[in-house]
């Protein structure tokens, strides 16, 4: 069972053994454009429709001679990569919709990122490309070069001019440079690749953003976890870059922000039950170029929607922590950490006893950290209140 590539110039961009293999197979299977190319094949001819399932069952149960057409390079982001594990098959590909663009372009694409947007969301997108000097994007019908536009400026992403390069190889190519307002007001053929390019550098955020940098509630300052002890928490959450992350209790967002920055190939989900609050976190995210959930209300009311985390912060519980943490826990994937932060001895000792209950391995950071400051020409410090981090590591099972 063979796999061709092919571009929208049908068969004048295949070798001619692959236009052979073509008119020999008995089944030639693709998509309605892809099979319209071979209006003289008299073989039988299957429309790829519908879901993937289907489609593997039927061809593991093709014993005929068959050739599948796809779009493009099969093992990029095609079918290629679904198929090979479930059939025999021979995979030639043609040149990506990608190598395509950045051809006409006349740019270099090995120091690209590419990323595909087509049948997929656009949240964390903002997080993932933010400093990103070369971007590809695979869009669709919505998300198009104009929803593209419109969504980066949203995050204040202006530094970067687009590419947009249309029906690549087919009757109707176009290729078009754009700034991001020419791009949000322009009309595009549905097949399209984009390409963003910063025009100035923009240098990513480091970890642990200046408590100032963020939007907070007025005029009781001082709900944010601090940039030192936000530090601490985050290396105590052993983050990758495809974590799925919850931050309970989030407030101005300051963990959920910093660790959708590491987590930029995840995803992060957030929960506050104050709606004041909830709004600064949702600027915040604005304002850092972070992309993630956060819904109002109280946990673990609302966990449900959330999928299953590698790492939970806790920031407050909200008086009601046995069942919280019971919730969490059973909800944390194996050898998931669980960090929070404790202000009472009181509070410390029920976490201790529940998490130990509850099975985890505990370990409990003080923290007691000063801060210089100025007074006339000399230097004094001033503390940060104390604060307990507790970390819990939960099992393999």
């Amino acid at each position: 069972m063979k796999m061709i590539g092919i571009g929208d110039n049908g068969a004048d961009g295949l070798l001619s053994p692959y236009i052979d293999w073509i008119h020999e197979c008995d089944v030639l299977v693709g998509g309605e454009r892809h099979l319209q190319f071979f209006p003289e094949f008299t073989g039988e001819k299957k429309v790829i429709k519908g879901g993937l399932s289907a489609l593997t069952a039927d061809l593991q149960q093709e014993t005929r001679n068959t050739v599948i057409l796809v779009s493009g390079d099969p093992l990029f982001y095609g079918l290629g990569s679904v198929l090979a594990k479930k059939l025999p098959l021979e995979i030639y590909p043609y040149t990506s919709s990608v190598q395509l663009a950045f051809s006409k372009m006349q740019d270099s694409w090995q120091d690209a990122y590419i990323v595909s947007l087509h049948g997929r969301s656009i949240k964390g997108f903002a997080q993932r490309i933010d400093g990103r000097k070369k971007i590809a994007i695979l869009t669709d019908q919505i998300n198009s070069p104009q929803v593209i536009a419109t969504y980066l400026k949203k995050f204040g992403m202006t530094e970067y001019d687009a590419f947009v390069a249309e029906n690549l190889q087919g009757e109707d190519e176009r290729c078009r440079f754009f700034n991001l307002d020419e791009m949000e007001q322009s009309s595009f053929f549905p097949l399209n690749v984009v390409i963003l390019r910063q025009r100035v550098a923009v240098e990513r955020a480091s970890l642990g953003i200046p408590d100032d940098r963020f939007i907070q509630r007025k005029p009781d300052k001082g709900l944010i976890t601090k940039k030192e002890i936000r530090t601490l928490c985050i290396q105590e959450l052993e983050l990758k870059e495809n974590s799925i992350v919850w931050d309970i209790g989030t407030c101005t967002g300051s963990v959920a922000i910093e660790a959708a920055k590491i987590a930029r190939e995840g995803a992060v989900y957030a929960i506050e039950k104050n709606e004041g609050d909830l709004e600064n976190c949702l600027e915040n995210q604005l304002k850092h170029r972070t992309d993630f959930t956060a819904v109002l209300g109280k946990a673990p009311e609302g966990l449900d929607e959330f999928p299953d985390p590698h790492a939970i912060f806790i920031g407050g519980n909200g008086g009601n922590m046995e069942l919280l943490l019971q919730s969490c826990l059973s909800r944390l994937q194996p050898n998931g950490r669980l960090v929070m932060n404790i202000a009472t001895i009181e509070n410390l000792a029920e976490a201790m006893q529940h998490l130990k209950n509850l099975g985890c391995e505990v370990s409990v950071l003080q923290a007691q950290i000063s801060k210089s400051k100025p007074i006339l020409h000399l230097t004094r410090f001033e503390p940060l209140n104390p604060i307990f981090i507790v970390t819990a590591k939960k099992g393999k099972n």
